[in-house]
């Protein structure tokens, strides 16, 4: 193991080996422990007590943000020329169909999230060995496949965002930035393990919320007492 740096010598003297916290005292810590020089991320994971390998056991969903994720998003909306007006209006970067189609077909992907409308899937299904593997595949299920694109764009603009539990049972997000405050981050965290318990399927026996762990880019991840979360 090599050594540790002073800051990270000074991260592990804030928190207490073995301590579960709070997500109010959470959220304050992992603004503590971040010492990178950029304006790092605030993640957040979730262990649940499902088995995603059963399909009534996928957890899935969107969740809007109160504070936004502090990210610039890039999205191109796929869509009809009477969407259009409405798509440019709610704030997407790039608006178009054919032409975007093409310039995908030939590997470009430099956007964040692709919104599209039902009637259009038929022609973005032959792109799905491009955008699958990058997750930029629109899906109705996390809102992206709609016939109100100006709303689709506004939201995810604003903070929406959309996770799905992974083969470990894990569900992982990033719900901000250090420089927010210690309120936004504990308020965006809320809402998204909210999200989580209204989405708990009916299968799914047992302790549902086994862990919590808040992390930003780079630091120690820290564990939060999943019963403080309905304190707040």
């Amino acid at each position: 193991m090599g050594k540790l740096t002073k800051n990270q010598k000074l991260a592990l003297e804030k928190i207490e080996a073995g301590k579960s916290y709070s997500l109010k005292e959470a959220s304050s810590l992992v603004k503590d422990i971040t010492t990178t020089k950029f304006d790092a991320s605030v993640d957040i994971d979730v262990r649940l007590g499902v088995d995603p390998r059963k399909a009534n056991q996928m957890v899935r969903g969107v969740v809007s943000l109160p504070a936004g994720t502090g990210k610039t998003v890039r999205v191109l909306a796929l869509c009809t020329p009477d969407a259009e007006a409405d798509a440019k209006a709610a704030g997407a970067d790039y608006v178009g169909l054919d032409e975007y189609i093409e310039k995908i077909k030939g590997g470009w992907t430099d956007v964040d999230v692709i919104i599209t409308m039902p009637s259009i899937m038929g022609k973005i299904g032959a792109l799905g060995r491009v955008l699958g593997p990058r997750g930029l595949m629109p899906n109705p299920k996390s809102g992206t496949v709609t016939n109100e694109v100006g709303k689709a764009v506004k939201e995810v603009k604003q903070g929406k965002i959309d996770f799905k539990v992974d083969k470990s049972g894990i569900v992982h997000a990033s719900i901000g930035k250090v420089s927010f405050t210690a309120d936004q981050i504990m308020e965006n965290a809320k809402t998204f393990i909210d999200t989580l318990v209204k989405l708990k399927p009916t299968t799914s026996k047992g302790v549902y919320i086994k862990s919590i762990f808040l992390s930003s880019t780079m630091s120690l991840g820290i564990k939060i007492d999943p019963k403080t979360v309905d304190e707040i």
